[in-house]
């Protein structure tokens, strides 16, 4: 079972993300009053793993994450898989591909996150996140849990 270890918004464009405890994701939008939710987007909210921001010694919210997460297996997820994650569902979208605004963190950082930059999800049903909510895969159809990974 995951969890949710940092939530983050942005209210402008290139400026640093805002640490909360608690956020509203959208359904067909994102987080509310983050402005890199929109509606009909397949990149409403972004999931970065703290396993990889650790070992490539990238703080939280670097990478320009939503929510950051622990103890869910990235490599086991894919598009289509659907997230229950506090009181939303999320619908993961694509891997996220790292832009060339990482390297402006570290030189090279574009090329070594490769592959390992995240998930991009839609919002499915509104709801309340906050920190340390767990994180459940569930299944696309009739959607039952179907485990967590890790």
């Amino acid at each position: 079972m995951g969890e949710v270890v940092h939530l983050f918004t942005c209210l402008v464009h290139r400026f640093p993300m805002q640490e909360v405890y608690e956020a509203e994701a959208m359904a067909d939008k994102g987080f509310k009053g983050c402005i890199h939710g929109r509606p009909g987007s397949k990149r409403q909210i972004l999931l970065m793993d703290i396993e990889t921001l650790e070992r490539f010694g990238i703080a939280p919210a670097a990478v320009k994450e939503n929510i950051t997460t622990r103890g869910v297996d990235f490599k086991r997820l894919s598009a289509g898989q659907h997230l229950r994650i506090g009181g939303s569902l999320l619908e993961i979208t694509l891997p996220c591909d790292p832009c060339s605004r990482m390297d402006e963190i570290r030189q090279g950082l574009q090329r070594e996150l490769r592959g390992q930059r995240g998930w991009l999800c839609r919002v499915v049903e509104t709801g309340k996140i906050k920190r340390g909510d767990r994180i459940e895969v569930v299944a696309a159809v009739g959607l039952r849990t179907r485990g967590a990974s890790r």
